[in-house]
């Protein structure tokens, strides 16, 4: 019989910068740690102001830059996500306390910070939206290939 797949799902505010960065890497991390046929990855928003829209081109390019491939727009998370998934990560405190309210009672999913799996301690993702340049989009990679091999190395 095969393993039923873990499934992630990475959560920020509009799900066109940080979320789909971090979606992307896992799913790079994951395939390079030959684990891909044993997790389904996704990623949302606690808004839906960017539904059905790609990422922000400064998140796509810093994508590309690292051969990070995405294929995927934004969607606003949804009540049956907390219990299809089996870990939801969100990226900053705000994103933690929106995903408490939002979660129902006994849900399944784990609710985690992202960055509590960062080897260097660095908790909150940098949210780069605002930037002027890609370098917030360069930190948000970074941080999102520790905190990935961080959360799976936990998991051994």
């Amino acid at each position: 019989m095969a393993q039923e797949k873990k499934k992630a799902l990475f959560i920020c505010l509009g799900n066109i910068c940080r979320s789909p960065i971090a979606e992307g890497v896992f799913q790079k991390t994951v395939k390079e740690m030959n684990l891909s046929d044993q997790w389904e990855i996704d990623s949302a928003a606690i808004i839906g102001w960017h539904v059905g829209d790609p990422p922000d081109w400064r998140a796509l390019d810093t994508m590309k830059k690292y051969n990070v491939p995405y294929n995927n727009n934004a969607r606003q998370i949804v009540t049956e996500d907390f219990n299809n998934y089996d870990y939801i990560f969100g990226m900053d405190e705000q994103n933690m306390k929106d995903l408490n309210k939002k979660a129902p009672q006994g849900s399944k999913a784990k609710l985690l910070l992202f960055g509590e799996f960062d080897p260097q301690g660095e908790r909150i993702i940098r949210d780069p939206y605002y930037d002027n340049d890609l370098e917030g989009f360069e930190k948000c990679y970074e941080q999102s290939v520790r905190c990935s091999k961080g959360f799976l190395e936990s998991l051994k």
